[in-house]
Formats: structure tokens, sequence, C-alpha cells
């Protein structure tokens, strides 16, 4: 992929609000996406949800943040990101106050978002495989320090040797199988396998974390082979029809349990019918159609295709369904012993000591008892976050049927709305912010690494607290990032030079009150308005870019 950068530069300042400060920051964007990732760990992190504070006030109805209403902020999102349909369901556990669908699901058939819609969830399929592990472990089938080779034959000498936590802490250093993948083709597991079975290793195990998803293919074989069961099988017994999930199920079951109506005696009629004799078809759990970008064009994928993500992508769900499942994970009724879920709900310890923010797919912020897991997949994009504090327990599920979608901010902004608190507490019309899951110093670390790949200058760093701090103040972590590229910038200041107000770019890191780190940058929506900028679509490029970087700097996980 090309990697260009942007220029911009001083800009009228937009305020951060907080309880008892403001700061400022300028407007930033930036163009295409980044394509490195990068991993660090963190010393010393602790992510522990916090004793609730009572009286325990949850079930606000005015579900907004800064003035607008949820349903307002996923219009404006799927309009912006050009999203076919997208559901949305959240958890006040015990209860499932929401869940609604928005938009379509197919572009060819009349098919709309609902309740009940089935999507691929991609990476959440990983927050499966764990829990199957941990239930065959409680089994006593299987021990987590056993290693790989001792249930996966034929496995290269080096992989053989990784144990089944490492597998889950994505520390084995296996290559992942995703860039080789050939669309147009139908995979085995041993054939995933096979894609990457002669790279040599990324790092000695143990020492690093690096997202890979042989690593929950080799869980999915480890878990046949201890239970004697399909890993299908494993997880419809045991997590599917354990819980009830009436609307998840795999690709290869939707003949038998989804409900499509398609009637293809009508060419041009692409109503239902069915559900006029037959109420399993009212409100039908319907698998949505997941599409990709291509040059602007949405180009439609199959079913079959998330079968290419074996153990770590290939469950199909509803967004209500996974807020059930969710609510199970809460509890015992998946995983009985509170160590064993403390083993997959925790951020990696690894052998040297070192904490990484991370595991199971899952990411872990400083905001107490809070994860997310989030991802792509062939046409989709999903993402669920869990407050897993008692004061709290607030979950929320995005689901989205096309590719490449970061649903990060709009998730944190709709959790905001239920309760004050759990955001970034900014504006996101003005200032699109998401947490770190590393400190201020880290984060910075991180950002000025992927600028530095992507080729992109650092013109400056301002440190306001250290500022503070040399006149006799005080100032949390504070630091704007300045950077770009001339030649882009350039371009739109040749059709207005005022726009060297905004110009270059910046991005904001800070640390808030309760010790989270958020990092920021300015929303370009403004920008185009205010310079009546033609060129959106350079505009849009820089957001983009912005988005990448901003994303891969706050992430242990590359997406």
């Amino acid at each position: 992929m090309t990697q260009v950068g942007i220029e911009s530069g001083a800009a009228k300042g937009i305020r951060l609000r907080r309880k008892d400060q403001t700061m400022t920051i300028s407007r930033t964007f930036m163009h295409a996406a980044l394509a490195a990732s990068v991993s660090f760990s963190v010393p010393g992190f602790s992510q522990a949800a916090s004793a609730p504070h009572l009286p325990i006030v949850r079930g606000d109805a005015n579900l907004q943040s800064h003035g607008e209403y949820i349903d307002q902020m996923i219009a404006d999102f799927a309009a912006e990101h050009g999203l076919p349909g997208i559901s949305m369901a959240i958890v006040q556990a015990p209860y499932i106050p929401r869940s609604a669908g928005y938009g379509r699901t197919s572009l060819t058939n009349d098919e709309l978002a609902s309740s009940r819609t089935i999507w691929n969830v991609g990476p959440i399929t990983q927050g499966f495989t764990a829990v199957a592990i941990m239930q065959l472990k409680e089994a006593g089938k299987l021990n987590l320090d056993d290693t790989a080779g001792k249930y996966v034959d034929g496995l290269p000498e080096a992989w053989s040797k990784v144990t089944i936590k490492q597998l889950m802490q994505h520390s084995s250093g296996i290559p992942d199988y995703r860039d080789k993948l050939d669309a147009t083709k139908s995979y085995a597991p041993s054939e995933l396998i096979d894609l990457v079975r002669s790279q040599p290793v990324l790092f000695e195990r143990g020492t690093q974390v690096h997202i890979s998803a042989t690593n929950f293919t080799l869980l999915a074989l480890v878990i046949e082979r201890a239970s004697g069961m399909s890993y299908h099988d494993f997880i419809w017994q045991n997590q599917i029809e354990k819980v009830g999930l009436r609307s998840t199920m795999f690709a290869a079951d939707m003949k038998k349990d989804a409900k499509v109506d398609r009637p293809p005696q009508h060419p041009n009629d692409n109503q239902h019918s069915k559900f006029k004799s037959d109420a399993e078809f009212i409100n039908p759990p319907e698998p949505a159609t997941g599409y990709i970008d291509t040059k602007g064009q949405l180009t439609a994928t199959s079913a079959n295709d998330a079968d290419n993500l074996y153990g770590f992508g290939n469950v199909w769900s509803s967004a209500e369904d996974i807020s059930q499942w969710d609510i199970a994970l809460a509890g015992s009724v998946l995983v009985k012993d509170a160590a064993d879920r403390d083993v997959i709900y925790k951020p990696t310890t690894l052998a040297n000591g070192i904490i990484v923010p991370a595991m199971a797919g899952w990411e872990f912020t400083h905001h107490p008892g809070f994860m997310e897991v989030k991802g792509n997949s062939p046409g989709f994009s999903s993402y669920l976050s869990r407050f897993t504090s008692a004061d709290e327990l607030v979950c929320v599920t995005l689901l989205t049927n096309k590719e490449g979608v970061d649903l990060t901010v709009l998730a944190r902004q709709i959790a905001e709305a239920y309760k004050v608190g759990l955001g970034a507490e900014v504006d996101q019309h003005e200032v699109i912010a998401q947490e770190s899951k590393f400190d201020a110093k880290e984060t910075i670390a991180r950002l000025k690494v992927n600028l530095e790949r992507a080729k992109v200058p650092v013109f400056a760093t301002v440190d306001h607290s250290a500022n503070a701090a040399g006149v006799g103040e005080d100032l949390r972590p504070t630091t704007v990032i300045t950077f770009g590229n001339p030649k882009v910038g350039t371009k739109l200041m040749q059709a207005d030079q005022a726009i060297a107000l905004d110009l270059p770019l910046r991005v904001l890191v800070w640390e808030d009150e309760i010790g989270r780190t958020w990092i920021g940058y300015q929303n370009p929506e403004p920008l185009k308005k205010r310079y009546a900028i033609k060129d959106t679509k350079t505009v849009d490029a820089m957001m983009t870019f912005v988005a990448g970087v901003v994303g891969r700097s706050a992430n242990v996980y590359s997406y």
C-alpha cells in the first residue's frame, strides 16, 4: 500500500471539556493507512476493577452524549463510513435494554438490519475459543502448560513446543496466515497451517505479543483432540446451546438454522413472503451479506469466506446474542472458577515479568475493569466492549457488514451515553479520541515509531506538563505531536491559503483525572465547512491516515 504523509499547521484551539479544567488542541488530519504494526509491552500494568461506588445509579433514559442521541450517533457514523447496515446491542447486566438494527444487510435484497440479524463476528470468535479451552481445562482434559505438539500432529519443531497458554496470549511467535489467504479458495484447517508452516517464527515464544490467526486455528484443533468432538460441536453444545443463543451459528448451519426468504421466482420482487404463513420467519435470524470497499464500490463476499478464519473469526451471531453471551461471561455460567476467568480476562504476564495489556483477543486499558475485542473479517467489522466494574456492568456490541471499519470511538460514545464517565468526556464532533492501552509516555513513543515507519516527519513535540512544571504549576501528562508532509498540505493551501492556520497536523496525548490515557485529533468535518474545501478526497485520505496511525499507537494488536 502506498503511504502518503500530510502537512498541517498552527490552529484555532478546540476545548477538551473536563470537570475542573479545559485544554486546547489544534486541528489534525492525515492520509492513507499505515500498514506496519508495532508491539510494545507495559511494565507494571494494573487494570483491576475497583470497588463499586454506592448507591449504584443506572438506567438513565436520556441516552445522550454531548447533546446527541445514540440513534443520531449511529446514523451519522453510518453515513460518514458508507455502511450498508449496522447492529447494536447494549448490556446493563443482567439486562439487554437496547438491541437495534440500522440500514440494510443486503444491497440487492429487501433485507434490513434487525435485532436478530446474523453477522460474521470476526475476531470476537477468539472469545468463544478461549472459553472452550478453559472449559476443557476445568474438565481436566488439558492443561494450559501443555504443548501444541501434544494435540496437533506434524507441527514444525518450534511450533510444537509452544504452550496452549502462549497460543492464547498470542505470544507464540507463529506467523499469521491471513496475508497468505486466497479469497477465491476454501481451506481446511490443516491447509491454513500449511500456508505459513515453512516460515520462521517471528520471535522466541513467550517474549512478545503479536496477533496471529494461526494461534487460534491451532487452539481449535487442540479443542477437537482434547474433547473428541469437532470444534463446531463443542462450541455449539457448551456455549451456543448452554446460553440459548438463537441467532448464533456457523456458515454450515445457515441452510438449516437461518431463515432466508429470497424468492427466486420473482426477480423483480425482493419482498419477504414466508412470514405470512410461518412464524419462524417473523423477525428472522437472517444472515447479513458482507461487503468489501473496492475503489469506492461495495463488493459482496460469501458467507463461507469466514470459514478460512477457523477458530479465529468463523462464528456468526447477532449483536443481541453476543450481548447475552457477554452476560454469561460475567459469572460462572460458562467458566466456573474465578481464577480461570482471570486467565482470559486479565492482561498477559510474559515469562520475563513484563505485562502486556492483551489476552486471547481482548485488550485492556486503565479504565478499571474495561476490556474490548474487535477487528475485521471478510466483508465485516465487529466490536465488543465490557465495563466489568460492579457499578458499571455496561457492554457495547457493534456489528457491521463492511470490512475495515474501526468501531472503537463510536462504541465508547455509546457507552458514555449510558453512563457518564465511561467515555473520553470530549465532544467527538470536534475531537475524535480513543483510550490508549498504554500510559502517555508509551503511547507517544508508539505514535512516533508509527509515523517514522510511514516516513512522515515529526516537526515538534510539545510537552505541556513539563512546561507547566517549569513555572511551578501541576498538569497531568499533556503532549502535542506535530507532524506532516508539506507536499500534501501545500495542495490544500493552494486552494485556500487560510487553511495554513490548521496545518501542520497535530495529535494530542493526555492523561485524565482517573489515570486513563487518551489519544485524540481534530475531527476534519468542521475544516471542510470552514474553508469550503472542494477536494474532500484529500481530507478524507488524511482522516484515514490519522485514524490508522492513532489506532495502531493506542492498541496492542494490529487490525
